[in-house]
């Protein structure tokens, strides 16, 4: 009877049974134990979440998106930060082995399912196949084999944000990318290549660094000492675009008047930036709902890629007149 009141079921209980009973619990100081719960049935009702990056707005949005997600569907979220960004074989970390200990530590915590956002493009699952335990990819750009994927349309997108600004009247457009993150910065990049191949255009300066606000300000600071300063900049995340915004500022120069940006992620600052960014912003509500379904479906029908269009959000950043507060 107990059960039935605290779990909603499955049997229905007289409202004055149900009372008795709440008032019990309260009196003896009862607390569910969720570990018992879940050796019974089977199943913890919850499910891990590792990114590589939580400072990431991007990434810190998309992890809210995935507990609201997960919540509506009677849910925990067992997340960890992997921290891994930004680091390489130079830096002498193993990534893969590292990113491998933190998938075994979660599925040591008994999740029923495992969202990875990995920096590696194959990462290594296979203490998760044995275990069982489905695997969701995220930010992915392609099919991974045996696992559902979920990405935007990286490459389609940043071609998008840069014919904008080939439209603007620009001709010499650089652009600012990272050290890691495997197909997604490789299809961005290629979406850079894709637009101003199909004006006619050569390809502007390239800066790599780290996917951060200082890494965008360094990368700005070098263009703009350098002697061959583009009239445009297409920067593959809102973070890189807002420290880039920041070493225009500081050089004096306009923005759009002088340089103009183009970004991509769509993270909630990249609106309240100055002037506002310009953007392609990724779709993390639909993406979260969409991966946590799939982590229900571990079927062979489910292994393949879904992808998500990555509308253009015009701001002043690009030199497109003002528009209303979002």
């Amino acid at each position: 009877m107990v059960s039935y009141v605290v779990n909603s079921g499955p049997r229905n209980v007289a409202p004055e049974t149900r009372e008795r009973v709440l008032r019990a619990i309260e009196e003896l100081g009862y607390r569910p134990n969720a570990t018992a719960r879940a050796l019974k049935r089977g199943v913890s009702e919850t499910i891990g979440l590792i990114l590589s990056d939580i400072t990431n707005p991007f990434f810190s949005e998309y992890a809210h998106a995935i507990e609201e997600a997960a919540a509506e569907r009677g849910l925990s979220v067992i997340f960890t930060n992997s921290g891994l960004e930004g680091t390489g074989a130079d830096t002498g970390v193993d990534l893969m082995g590292a990113e491998a200990d933190l998938i075994n530590r979660m599925i040591l915590r008994g999740v029923d399912g495992l969202l990875l956002a990995s920096i590696l493009d194959s990462p290594d699952l296979d203490v998760a196949r044995a275990a069982g335990i489905p695997v969701v990819l995220l930010d992915r750009a392609a099919p991974f084999p045996g696992h559902a994927t979920v990405g935007s349309n990286f490459r389609e997108a940043s071609r998008i944000a840069v014919e904008h600004l080939i439209w603007h009247g620009h001709e010499r457009i650089g652009m600012i990318t990272g050290f890691t993150g495997g197909s997604t910065t490789d299809d961005r990049e290629q979406g850079w290549r894709d637009a101003l191949q199909g004006a006619g255009l050569d390809p502007g300066p390239v800066i790599r660094v780290p996917y951060s606000r200082p890494g965008g300000f360094d990368a700005g600071v070098e263009l703009l000492e350098s002697g061959d300063r583009p009239t445009a900049i297409f920067a593959l995340s809102d973070q890189q675009s807002i420290g880039l915004l920041y070493a225009i500022h500081q050089a004096g120069l306009q923005i759009p008047g002088d340089i103009a940006v183009a970004s991509f992620d769509g993270s909630t600052e990249s609106a309240f930036s100055w002037p506002p960014l310009t953007t392609m912003r990724q779709p993390v509500r639909e993406m979260a709902h969409a991966a946590v379904d799939l982590l229900g479906k571990n079927t062979p029908a489910t292994h393949r890629h879904f992808t998500f269009s990555a509308p253009l959000v015009v701001r002043q950043s690009c030199g497109c007149v003002p528009a209303t507060a979002e």
